[in-house]
């Protein structure tokens, strides 16, 4: 009866102190693997051991011995101590993790250099295209400048020579119209010598 007693207090206390958890994820401390026991205490038989990082399920924990039981990823139900679990993901599930965020960033990194590069040859294209429209540009205004040179020297040219043609014609003109005066001026001086006089022909018919 005794024993008995013994046990039901024993069984008691443990229900009064065990705490059930929903079946929350923890992992095993990343320093070394870790023997697990049949029972929430040192006193209980080995089971064996889990490996550092693992992930297990935490199923319930006593407060008095700290130990928690745990189920591995084999299905095998422990006890483990508390003090070897944590919340956080193990280093051995992170460095996965971050070796891929680094792959990850390091490809953006590379398309982004890929990229940038492509716009940088892009633009060094296009300005070298604004660059030969330019020169293209300027050699055709450099045209259009001989050209207009040309053009007002053939005008002054043949200004000059209009300006010829007038003195030219200017002189024809005073030419003429001297001859003419001079023709005038002798027929004016002619014409008295060649009219006879009405007297004189009145005299000689008397």
């Amino acid at each position: 009866m005794q024993k008995l007693r013994l046990i039901c207090l024993t069984l008691l206390s443990l229900s009064v102190t065990v705490v059930a958890h929903a079946d929350e994820k923890r992992y095993v401390s990343d320093e070394l693997n870790t023997w697990v026991r049949s029972g929430p205490g040192d006193n209980y038989r080995l089971l064996g051991t889990v490996n550092a990082g693992e992930e297990v399920t935490l199923l319930q924990s006593n407060e008095e011995t700290k130990y928690g039981q745990v189920r591995d990823s084999n299905g095998r139900t422990s006890w483990i101590p508390l003090s070897q679990l944590s919340t956080n993901p193990s280093l051995r599930t992170r460095v996965p993790a971050l070796e891929q965020q680094v792959k990850d960033l390091t490809d953006k990194l590379t398309n982004i250099d890929t990229t940038w590069n492509q716009r940088t040859a892009e633009m060094q294209q296009k300005v070298a295209q604004s660059d030969g429209v330019i020169s293209g540009l300027k050699e055709e205004n450099q045209q259009l400048k001989n050209q207009l040179i040309v053009a007002q020297k053939k005008v002054n040219a043949a200004n000059v020579q209009l300006d010829d043609k007038q003195r030219a014609i200017i002189m024809q003109w005073f030419m003429y119209g001297g001859g003419v005066l001079g023709v005038g001026l002798l027929f004016g001086l002619l014409l008295p010598h060649m009219i006879p006089s009405r007297k004189k022909k009145d005299r000689w018919m008397n």
